[in-house]
């Protein structure tokens, strides 16, 4: 272990001890279960932040802060973890979206009762054991390791939609782990092949290795395979369908996790596992994994454009973004895959911001249908249309925001792709992939028209006492005075400041992530033949 090899340990250790203290001493903990998970993931954020203070970025293409001590020495099987560039962002970006998350859960009166009244013990378990699984798979350095942590997640977010989702919510839990424990299985014998043909399952060994040791017919065998239960998680088309239902049903919080965090264990697991350990595999698959990723893009955002309600909307949105991801991954360039990284973090980003945004509609107006919404949200709820327009121009793509450098990259290198990959067809793949940006602008300038121009409605009775009651309005207030009164609210701009601030700053200064993964990418690129 090095010096620093406690950070590690320390961002496993916080969130995981914390949960068990909720099992422990539940009666002890009941008074201050509100703050409770409050402060335990914003030291968890904390030691995020630590780390990229103290990351070494002379040399982010090397593991640092490692940990490799015996974890179970009868099988060889160590525990191994470690931060280079490109796990760097994606460990902070967990830990400030659950800090995030549990202010939403804490902060605000409106809220509180809610909270209290919601099992409160057992959402705080289940959101720290889910940050245990998501911080895990971005440290670990081992194959048998990442897929304990790549694992640990789906039990948590099972029971976040299951218990805490909406009316679908058990049909939803159980299609979302169906999927992702069927595509686990098919990783799970990909991870075993490459330790039956090399001995070990060391990644950075593995990496280092370049896939000697395993025949082209092997690699690419691994390769699908792992590729599958990568795919189903990151979604990839035709693999998606479960996501829908599972955004749709999920509680605000499941939903802003889901999306800025899980997903990325998916395509987090090309870059760390599929591309440098198996490079000829990933040779011989990348134009399947681009035609893939081309057509789940056009996909997605002719989807899109069917929706009605705005939850399943932004869910089936991240099916396209995640296809430019895919793309980056598949043209094997450095460029396409740090447009692929970048990618990820923007859309954790914007996505979850969307999210947020999206239950905070459906708090206000108590349904997500956008035909009910009726439009005029800027006339009524201005700051919350404001934000909502301000998420929408940065997840079709607007320059100056973060969602604009990723997919660019990614159509960038599918222009030039590597060699050994046709390059006529990824010149297709470009051309596809920029008709798939123009569809999304489409539908995210159709939902704005939808729910925030326009002349609002006259507001329901129902909903109208409904928001007199929680905010205390007189009787007497009219309908637009009573939802003026509840536009944004303190805890709300709190929770989402952060990330408009990070989409600005990487949309203006992409070089700040870019700098961190290019390194990394020229070091993983070099196993391929």
């Amino acid at each position: 272990m090095t010096g620093t090899g406690w950070l590690p340990v320390a961002l496993l250790a916080v969130p995981l001890l914390g949960a068990l203290g909720l099992v422990v001493l539940p009666h002890v903990l009941r008074p201050v279960l509100r703050a409770y998970g409050l402060v335990l993931s914003g030291v968890t954020l904390a030691l995020a932040a630590l780390l990229v203070a103290t990351f070494d970025y002379g040399r982010p293409a090397s593991p640092q802060f490692e940990l490799d001590v015996p974890w179970i020495p009868g099988l060889g099987l160590r525990l191994h973890l470690g931060i280079d560039g490109i796990s760097l962002p994606l460990v902070v970006l967990t830990a400030l979206l659950t800090f995030l998350c549990f202010g939403y859960l804490s902060w605000g009166r409106a809220r509180a009762g809610e909270f209290l009244r919601a099992r409160p013990r057992a959402l705080v378990f289940t959101l720290l054991v889910l940050e245990v699984g998501m911080i895990g798979t971005f440290l670990a350095l081992d194959l048998l390791l990442f897929f304990v942590f790549f694992e640990i997640v789906l039990v948590p977010m099972y029971f976040l939609i299951g218990i805490w989702g909406g009316e679908g919510r058990r049909a939803a839990s159980i299609k979302f782990i169906l999927y992702t424990l069927l595509g686990s299985v098919v990783m799970l014998l990909g991870l075993l092949l490459i330790w039956a043909q090399t001995g070990t399952l060391d990644i950075e060994a593995l990496a280092a290795a370049h896939g000697s040791g395993m025949a082209r017919s092997v690699q690419i065998l691994a390769f699908v395979a792992i590729g599958i239960g990568l795919a189903v998680k990151t979604p990839m088309w035709p693999l998606h369908t479960w996501l829908p239902d599972a955004h749709t049903e999920a509680p605000t919080t499941g939903s802003v996790l889901l999306a800025g965090v899980l997903l990325k264990m998916g395509t987090y697991g090309f870059a760390r596992i599929a591309i440098p350990v198996l490079p000829e595999g990933a040779l011989a698959v990348a134009p399947w994994l681009g035609a893939f990723a081309v057509v789940g893009i056009v996909y997605g955002s002719l989807a899109c454009l069917a929706q009605r309600d705005l939850k399943r909307m932004i869910a089936y949105s991240s099916v396209g973004h995640m296809g430019f991801v895919l793309l980056g991954f598949a043209t094997l360039t450095p460029t396409g895959i740090n447009g692929a990284l970048f990618a990820n973090v923007a859309h954790g980003l914007i996505t979850g911001l969307l999210f947020f945004l999206a239950g905070a509609i459906k708090d206000r107006y108590h349904t997500a249908d956008m035909t009910a919404l009726g439009g005029g949200l800027l006339a009524t709820l201005p700051r919350l249309g404001s934000l909502l327009t301000f998420a929408a121009v940065a997840s079709l793509g607007l320059p100056g925001l973060a969602g604009f450098w990723g997919e660019m990259l990614a159509l960038l290198g599918a222009f030039r792709p590597a060699d050994g990959l046709p390059r006529g067809l990824f010149l297709t793949y470009m051309v596809i992939g920029g008709l798939g940006a123009v569809l999304t602008a489409a539908y995210f300038l159709v939902m704005l028209s939808r729910v925030t121009h326009g002349r609002p409605p006259p507001l329901p009775a129902q909903a109208e006492a409904v928001a007199e009651r929680r905010v205390g309005e007189s009787l007497a207030a009219g309908p637009v005075a009573t939802l003026a009164h509840r536009d944004v609210r303190a805890y709300e701009l709190l929770a989402w400041t952060p990330l408009v601030a990070l989409i600005l700053l990487f949309g203006l200064w992409p070089g700040l992530l870019l700098s961190l993964t290019t390194p990394a990418v020229h070091t993983l690129l070099g196993a391929l033949p």
